[in-house]
């Protein structure tokens, strides 16, 4: 179990503070729901956590098999629904490998991003359309 808190600052603006490390992230609400689009939204926050975590399961999966994976990337856009209500509709995530990476290791990296823990956890209603470009 990880303790976080959260506090709200006014503004719509959110402190958050990570427990065991002390670390914080600072939120505002979008521009599109009334928010002036300082920081991060939480919606965004949400979209970074899936990227980051398919980039930090492929980096555990590297390890394990000798697979250099630094300097890889992943672009994340997320796009907002408003029918029925308000929610993420789709997160869409670009990986561009490192370079080097043997043909034969691809699927298993790519077999590791789509293990994420927070993929498993976002509901079917949100796509998440996830492509792999490698430069050799």
């Amino acid at each position: 179990m990880v303790k976080m808190k959260a506090v709200y600052e006014g503004d719509l603006h959110c402190l958050i503070t990570h427990g065991p490390s002390g670390s914080t992230i600072e939120t505002d609400a979008p521009v599109d729901n009334m928010g002036k689009g300082e920081r991060f939204s939480p919606t965004d926050l949400l979209a970074a956590s899936l990227g980051s975590c398919m980039l930090t399961v492929m980096g555990i999966a590297a390890q394990n098999h000798k697979v250099d994976l630094a300097g890889t990337t992943v672009e994340i856009e997320k796009e907002m629904v408003a029918q029925p209500l308000r929610r993420i509709g789709m997160v869409t995530l670009r990986f561009r490998m490192a370079p080097g990476i043997a043909v034969d290791k691809r699927p298993l990296l790519e077999r590791a991003a789509a293990a994420c823990p927070v993929r498993k956890s976002i509901g079917q209603e949100v796509e998440m359309p996830v492509s792999f470009e490698y430069p050799d």
